[in-house]
C-alpha cells in the first residue's frame, strides 16, 4: 500500500492517470499541487521531454519521463495502459497548458477509462479560456475550434460553417498563417464583426487587442512584430436579432447564383443585389445546398 498522491491517506494508488495542465508562459502559473503530482507519480508521458525536461528541472523534478505524442500515441497506449494496470501512477503533460486541448492524449484518457481506470485532472492553465476570461467578449456560451484547417480552401469553408454562429468563437492560429486567417475571417464572418487577438498569453509580450476584423488584420498586417508568437482569435457570435428574413426575391437570385458560384461569391453578390446582410445570405446559401433545395 502507498500514501494516496491525493488524500494523503493510506489507500492504493493502483491504476491512476494523472492529465497535468502545465503553464503556458508565465512558469508562476505552475499550481503546487501540479508539481507535487508531478514529483511522486511513477512515470511522466510528455509530448517533448525536451521542452519538458526544462519545466522539470526548474521545480526541481526528477521522476523519470517517456515521450508520447501526436506520432506515437495511438502505438504506445496499449503498453501504458499496462503499465496502470500494474499499480503504476502516470502523469501526462503537454509542451503547454491543458493536455487535449488542442494537444495529444485522446487515446490515452479514453482508452484508460474504458478500461476502468481511475483519470484524475490537475487544473491549470488552458490558453483559449485565458483569452476569453481577458477578451470582453460574451463569455457564458462559446465555440472552441482549436485550430482551422491549414489549407485556404479547407479553412475557408469550416469559417462559412461558422459564420452565423450566435455563441463566441475561439480559434487558435500560427504565427505563419496569422494574416491569411484574418484576412479570410474578415471576408466570411463580416469586416465590421467584433473580435478579440490574444498574442503570447502570460509572456513577455502578451497583446490583447479587440476591434472589428478588419481593423485586427490591417493592425497586424502593418507590424510584423504582431505576427510572432502564438494566438488565440475571438469572434462575438451573431447576435438572434439580428438575423434577416430571406424573403422570395432574395431566395430566387441566390438559387440562380448558386447554380454557378461557389457559395461564397453567390451570397457575397446576393447581397450587393438585394441589400440584404451577406452573413445572413451565407446562412441561407447553406441551407438551401443542404436541404437539397
Amino acid at each position: 500500500m502507498r500514501e494516496s498522491i491525493e488524500s494523503g491517506k493510506s489507500v492504493s494508488n493502483a491504476g491512476t492517470l494523472y492529465v497535468v495542465a502545465t503553464p503556458i508562459g508565465n512558469l508562476e502559473d505552475m499550481t503546487p499541487r501540479a508539481v507535487r503530482v508531478l514529483s511522486e507519480v511513477d512515470l511522466i508521458a510528455a509530448e517533448d521531454t525536451r521542452h519538458s525536461g526544462k519545466l522539470l528541472k526548474h521545480f526541481g523534478i526528477d521522476t523519470k519521463t517517456e515521450a508520447i505524442h501526436e506520432h506515437n500515441e495511438r502505438s504506445q497506449v496499449p503498453r501504458l495502459i499496462e503499465i496502470l494496470k500494474a499499480g503504476k501512477s502516470i502523469a501526462f503533460i503537454t509542451d503547454a497548458g491543458t493536455p487535449l486541448v488542442s494537444d495529444p492524449g485522446f487515446h490515452l484518457v479514453r482508452s484508460a477509462r474504458q478500461a476502468g481506470l481511475t483519470v484524475i485532472p490537475v487544473p491549470g492553465a488552458c490558453a483559449a479560456i485565458a483569452a476569453l476570461s481577458a477578451a470582453g467578449l460574451p463569455s457564458d456560451r462559446f465555440v472552441f475550434e482549436g485550430f482551422p484547417p491549414p489549407k485556404s480552401a479547407a479553412r475557408r469553408a469550416a469559417y462559412e460553417k461558422l459564420c452565423e454562429e450566435s455563441r463566441t468563437l475561439i480559434f487558435y492560429e500560427s504565427p505563419h498563417r496569422i494574416l491569411e486567417s484574418l484576412k479570410e475571417m474578415t471576408e466570411i464572418f463580416g469586416p465590421e464583426r467584433e473580435a478579440v487577438l490574444a498574442r503570447e498569453l502570460t509572456k513577455q509580450f502578451e497583446t490583447v487587442r479587440n476591434g472589428t476584423l478588419t481593423e485586427l488584420s490591417e493592425w497586424v498586417n502593418r507590424d510584423p512584430h504582431q505576427q510572432l508568437g502564438e494566438f488565440v482569435i475571438l469572434i462575438h457570435g451573431v447576435p438572434r436579432v439580428e438575423r434577416e428574413a430571406v424573403d422570395g426575391e432574395a431566395e430566387r437570385v441566390l438559387k440562380i447564383l448558386l447554380d454557378e458560384l461557389p457559395v461564397s461569391q453567390a451570397a457575397a453578390l446576393a447581397a450587393r443585389i438585394t441589400g440584404l446582410k451577406k452573413n445572413r445570405l451565407y446562412e441561407y446559401a447553406l441551407s438551401l445546398k443542404g436541404g437539397g433545395k
